[in-house]
């Protein structure tokens, strides 16, 4: 059973097993916030923030008026993107451009400073997310992109870009999920392939091919998401 102190994360997750072994069923009404929130014992802040994780990746869609349903449509099965839930202070048009200057600039100070335990764990990284993927454990998959990226960031010379990087790293990450619903099997190995590239970069201490890495990798997600930053 839950417990309380449980993150919105792993509530996330419990209700996404929900849904792959049919106890949630494609087109379903899921339990109101407050049967969910005693069911699963957390607040309903951490319930609906688990919610809206899901939602983003397509799992659960919210109409107006009628409630929170499963979708039945799995990544890349002709899904659709949630409303980008920080509107109100950034488009993601805006968010996926500082990712580009931000995170460009980080992997090239990034470059050559990363031990071979921290490489290593960006290649388990990547090879999580392909079989995440392939299972369609779309939580876990990225999960492991996220820590992809936040080792990269572990390795930025400069203190200052890093903080940086924490200060707006929820919409940052917010671009990693948002295009999971309309993203195919083939985009999918083309990130994956990205991520490699940008392992090889950093392992061979070349900052130019990190930030050009980098770079091509964000303009590509935000290309699956409709954008042209």
């Amino acid at each position: 059973m839950l417990t309380k102190t449980l993150l919105p994360q792993s509530v996330a997750r419990e209700i996404q097993t929900m849904i792959q072994t049919g106890v949630l069923k494609p087109g379903e009404k899921i339990p109101s916030q407050r049967a969910f929130s005693q069911k699963f014992r957390v607040s309903r802040a951490s319930l609906r923030e688990a919610l809206l994780t899901l939602e983003t990746l397509g799992l659960i869609k919210t109409e107006p008026g009628r409630g929170t349903f499963v979708t039945g449509a799995g990544a890349g099965a002709g899904g659709a993107m949630a409303p980008w839930r920080y509107a109100d202070s950034y488009s993601v048009f805006d968010v996926f451009q500082t990712r580009l200057m931000l995170e460009g600039q980080i992997a090239a100070l990034a470059a050559g400073r990363l031990t071979q335990t921290q490489l290593d764990e960006m290649e388990a990284a990547t090879r999580q997310m392909e079989e995440c993927w392939a299972r369609q454990d779309l939580l876990a998959n990225v999960e492991a992109d996220l820590a992809f990226h936040g080792l990269i960031v572990s390795a930025c010379s400069n203190a200052m870009l890093r903080a940086l990087y924490q200060t707006v790293r929820q919409q940052l990450t917010e671009t990693q999920r948002q295009p999971i619903p309309i993203t195919d099997p083939e985009r999918m190995r083309e990130s994956i392939a990205e991520h490699r590239r940008i392992i090889a970069a950093l392992k061979a201490n070349d900052a130019t091919a990190s930030r050009r890495e980098m770079e091509t990798h964000i303009r590509n997600t935000a290309r699956c998401a409709g954008l042209e930053p």
